[in-house]
């Protein structure tokens, strides 16, 4: 059976020009698009509207900056034994961006897409959602936080910015507080909207399908662990923490009581 030939709407040149789907990349958006409207236009195929901009803009920079995470971590660590490969150590930590940290927004609007659309109404679906994930005793993407109670200030914020938008829906964002109310319901107690279950409404509101929606987070989370190199070149870390996992995680083998040597053997 014949295959279709693989086409690509995304990018064209010839001797003269340089094409972002139809702009021209010279004429038309260096020095007169931002960064953020031309990825948008890039990943989604339409021009971004100022609700959209005003989103994706909030989004990114809620993503881009968590601290020592595990993906800073590993990208610090890296960096420490291949210094000359700082992409390398960007491609590490983003390698930790899924479905435990960072990358939930992605199952989190998967349920919101279930509850939007399910002929038993939305307050029927989220309370099936919400009592086979406490009856599993499975986290809800979207849901809880070790720092943040009884609730988290950016998904707060989120909500808010999306609420001031008048030309969006607010599908998403209903479907997210239904969600809320039977997740307490079904716990007994207030459990609070994480960061990236607003994200996750917040970028269904402007179109952006689940698959895709964890890309945001690689993209913003990129810029955070190349600040975290940044950092790292001038306050390095990572032996620091190299030296502390080695001294705090003790051996239970045959050779434990050896006389044991840092190691910091390897240069």
């Amino acid at each position: 059976m014949k295959q279709n030939k693989p086409i690509t709407e995304l990018c064209t040149h010839n001797l003269t020009d340089l094409y972002y789907r139809d702009a021209n990349l010279v004429e038309e958006l260096l020095g007169k698009k931002t960064f953020t409207e031309v990825m948008f236009q890039q990943i989604t195929g339409r021009a971004p509207a100022a609700s959209d901009l005003r989103i994706v803009d909030a989004v990114m920079i809620t993503l881009m900056e968590h601290g020592f995470t595990p993906s800073a971590i590993a990208a610090r660590l890296v960096y420490m034994s291949a210094p000359e490969n700082l992409q390398g150590a960007v491609a590490s930590g983003l390698l930790a961006v899924g479905s435990s940290f960072v990358g939930t927004m992605e199952n989190c609007a998967k349920l919101l897409h279930e509850i939007m659309n399910d002929p038993n109404g939305p307050e029927a679906a989220a309370e099936r959602i919400a009592s086979s994930h406490r009856a599993r005793r499975a986290s809800m993407p979207g849901f809880g936080h070790h720092l943040h109670k009884p609730d988290d200030p950016r998904a707060i914020k989120l909500l808010e910015i999306a609420d001031g938008l008048p030309d969006i829906k607010g599908e998403h964002v209903a479907a997210l507080r239904t969600l809320a109310r039977a997740v307490d319901a079904a716990a007994g107690r207030h459990i609070t909207i994480n960061a990236t279950g607003a994200i996750a409404a917040l970028l269904g509101e402007i179109g952006i399908p689940w698959q895709v929606m964890r890309g945001f987070a690689v993209i913003s989370r990129a810029a955070g662990l190349v600040s975290h190199i940044a950092e790292e070149q001038k306050h390095p870390s990572g032996r620091y923490i190299w030296d502390l996992v080695d001294h705090d995680i003790p051996y239970v083998g045959k050779g434990e009581g050896l006389n044991k040597q840092s190691t910091g053997g390897e240069s």
